[in-house]
């Protein structure tokens, strides 16, 4: 089962992808950090990367081709989950070269979709324990005794810089920008499925077991 994970910034991809990985024995192919890897390893791939990244140029779609094979290669037959590629038509096309060439095919494309305003409420009303870290809500989670933490009683809460409105709406847009290629290319292929991503972290993989077990 190969499959592309698609949505923006806080729908809980990340989430999703660490659950297909520890229930179905998955691995999780995310492009930033396989070049991370490859780059410290000084992989052939990596040290090619490194003179790209060093020379301040993008990675061209051939280096992340080739890093994506090694990991398929060097996979088991594991099933695959494609996070942050492919971006462009010609980097899906690609990666149907790159999975028919292993005797693999893409079987699913899962978009978690979500509401803009409800994400910026979502995210701007985070906060956590600055002593423990745990996970707070404005509106969904505050705690027990307010100003305290409810596991280890501290007083103190901090908030992260990037969860204002303004990084959401602009995360938002990238995500759009980044997704508008691909999406109709695999609509046509009968392979885009949509799961709410505005839903409870289990209702979501529930819905995403039924599309990869259907």
């Amino acid at each position: 089962m190969n499959i592309i994970l698609l949505g923006p910034p806080g729908a809980g991809k990340g989430t999703q992808a660490q659950r297909l990985v520890a229930e179905r024995g998955m691995v999780q192919l995310s492009t930033g950090d396989m070049l991370r890897s490859a780059v410290a390893k000084e992989t052939p791939v990596g040290l090619k990367a490194k003179a790209v990244m060093e020379a301040g140029e993008l990675v061209s779609d051939a280096i992340v081709s080739a890093l994506i094979g090694e990991h398929l290669d060097g996979s088991d037959g594991k099933g695959a989950i494609f996070d942050g590629f492919p971006r462009t038509k010609h980097q899906a096309e690609a990666l149907e070269i790159l999975l028919a060439e292993r005797g693999r095919k893409l079987d699913h494309v899962v978009e978690l979709e979500v509401n803009e305003e409800a994400l910026v409420d979502r995210i701007t009303g985070r906060f956590s324990c600055a002593s423990c870290g745990t996970g707070y809500h404005d509106t969904f989670k505050q705690p027990k005794v307010e100003g305290t933490c409810d596991v280890c009683g501290a007083h103190e809460f901090k908030r992260r810089p990037d969860d204002n409105e303004q990084t959401v709406r602009t995360r938002m847009a990238e995500y759009r920008a980044k997704t508008a290629p691909i999406l109709p290319y695999y609509e046509d292929k009968g392979l885009v499925r949509r799961v709410d991503g505005m839903a409870s972290v289990d209702a979501v993989a529930a819905q995403i077991d039924s599309i990869l077990d259907g």
